[in-house]
Formats: structure tokens, sequence, C-alpha cells
């Protein structure tokens, strides 16, 4: 990250990602009041915690069939239970799947289709900080084996299933983290990144994520594919994984209902719906992919080396 980028994003997060940026855009938000979602389908992973559990709970509110998609059953669970009671709804559903384990990613999109389940709306919000560097049983790094490899292969086991829907949509929490950084297809692995750094791995997977969408929204024209950024929440997962950013900014965090706001107007308001695919939004505006004069565009021939090489690991996991 160049001290060009860190300062210059550190400057707008201040700004715009805290509480007081929420707050100030709030005032000229739509209400979603009176919205209800009878017989249209969700699914969500990392649902059981943060703001994936309070889209959830909102979307079930709202009157949304949601499928949970979690790791730990316990921890789902207690969500699910939690999630029925508030919402008043039955139509809430657990799924148990470690995004981190590619080959059980393609099974899972797999059963889901061959089950017959309706799904008009993907949420890709379940991600993660590992900040050594693990490999998962089949030798992927965590951080891009949850982040990219595992929503690149959720959201493509699934585009079939979702065009065959009405108004799909495709959903991924992505991160103002990402804006440092390039696209890089040369070590998806991070074995040249010494020592290894697990936000920087974290800031490339959010890249890598804007990527794909892009990729996808002009490959499946049918579809929405947006991507968002939830701003600094106070989440278990900044809790956990970033202590020192969590105890320095504790104060001005958002809450977790704040942090969700965007998924769950994209997910749910016809005029989101209505918008174009491929945007990148902020507290329900499209906002730039890039920071001025930071020198992270890719090129065309970039992201077809990026997304050749993403599909040729892809694969590997669907025998």
């Amino acid at each position: 990250m160049s001290i060009y980028r860190n300062v210059i994003w550190f400057t707008k997060g201040i700004r715009e990602y805290c509480k007081s940026g929420y707050e100030h855009a709030a005032k000229t938000f739509e209400s979603l009041e009176g919205v209800r979602l009878e017989g249209r389908s969700y699914m969500i992973t990392g649902a059981n915690s943060g703001i994936g559990k309070e889209a959830a709970m909102k979307i079930a509110s709202m009157g949304g069939i949601v499928h949970l998609v979690c790791r730990n059953e316990q921890r789902g669970q207690e969500a699910l239970k939690e999630i029925k009671t508030q919402s008043g709804s039955e139509e809430v559903h657990l799924h148990l799947l470690d995004m981190s384990q590619s080959r059980e990613v393609h099974k899972f999109t797999k059963d889901f289709t061959e089950s017959g389940r309706p799904l008009n709306v993907l949420i890709n919000n379940a991600g993660c900080m590992v900040n050594t560097r693990e490999l998962n049983e089949e030798g992927v790094e965590k951080n891009f084996a949850t982040n990219t490899l595992g929503t690149y292969l959720l959201t493509t086991g699934l585009i079939n299933h979702l065009q065959n829907s009405e108004s799909p949509q495709v959903i991924t929490v992505s991160s103002g983290g990402m804006l440092v950084n390039k696209l890089d297809s040369s070590d998806f692995n991070f074995e040249q990144m010494n020592p290894f750094d697990g936000t920087m791995a974290y800031s490339q997977n959010k890249r890598q994520q804007i990527e794909m969408t892009d990729h996808w929204s002009v490959q499946y024209p049918n579809i929405q594919f947006t991507t968002m950024h939830p701003g600094w929440a106070d989440t278990p997962a900044v809790r956990n994984s970033m202590p020192d950013f969590y105890e320095k900014m504790k104060n001005r965090l958002r809450t977790t209902e704040q942090g969700a706001d965007t998924i769950v107007w994209l997910a749910t308001s016809s005029t989101a719906r209505k918008a174009p695919s491929g945007g990148f939004y902020q507290d329900r505006a499209p906002v730039s992919k890039h920071l001025p004069l930071a020198w992270t565009k890719s090129s065309e021939k970039e992201r077809k080396v990026f997304t050749e090489k993403l599909e040729t690991l892809a694969s590997k996991f669907r025998s």
C-alpha cells in the first residue's frame, strides 16, 4: 500500500465510513416501511452474526424466505431461533457450509439447485481476515479460499438457478479497504507475501470480488450484480480480526443495523432493483471503485488473466 493511498483512504474513512457518515447520508434515504417480500427467496452467507444476521432479520421481517448459510452449527441454530422469534417468520432455513472448503461449496450449490427451492437473491456476505498464513484442507490459503474462491464457486454454481427466477440479484459485501489495492493475479495463495499481512490479503480479496462482479455483470445481463461497502461497523469480525483498530475506533463505529442497511436496501427496494448492474454502493449510493490518482485500475488484459486463472482454479473443485 502506498503512503498516498493509505492517507487518502483513511481520511475518506473518517469522513464517510464511521457512524457520523451514515447518519449524514441517512437523511435522504427512502423509507422501506411497508415493503413486503412474500414469495421472494434470499440466501445470505455468514448469517449467524454481524451484518449478515442483521440483514437476514430485516428481510425475514419483511416476509422474505431466508436461507442462512453458516459454518458453525451451534451459532447457526442460535441465529435461526432468534431470527424466527424476532421476525415472526417461519420461512427461515439453516444450511451448514464452510465457505473456505472449495469442494463443499460446489457440492452445496449442486444440492441446492437439485432441491428445486427457488432463489431470487444471493447475498455473498461471508468473509474472513486470518492474520496468519493458513491453508485449508485443499492447500488453498484461507483468506483467498473464503473471500474470493468461495464467493466465486458459490455464485457461479447458483447462476443458472438464479437465471430461472424473477428479478434475480447477486449482492456481494466488499470493503472500502479494496480501494488501496490494485488487482493482483500473480499470487492467489500469498506465498510471496513476506511477512504475511492478513489485512492486505483481505484487501486484495475484496478487490478481486469487485473484478468478479464486473465480469459477471457483462456475462449475465439478466441478473443484477452489485457490490457494497458497509462502512466501519462494530461486528464480531472487526473485534476479533482487527483488535487494535477496534480499540481506536470503537466509539465511532457504525451499528450492525447501519452496516447492513445498504445490503437490505439493494435486496428489497424496487428503486435499487432498477439500477444498472455492476455498481459499487456505499450508503445506498453508487460510488467509485478507485481512489483518485491511486493507479489501481486494471487493464482489460489484467482482468482477463485474473478471470481465466480463477476459473481454471475453480474447475479443479467441480469434479
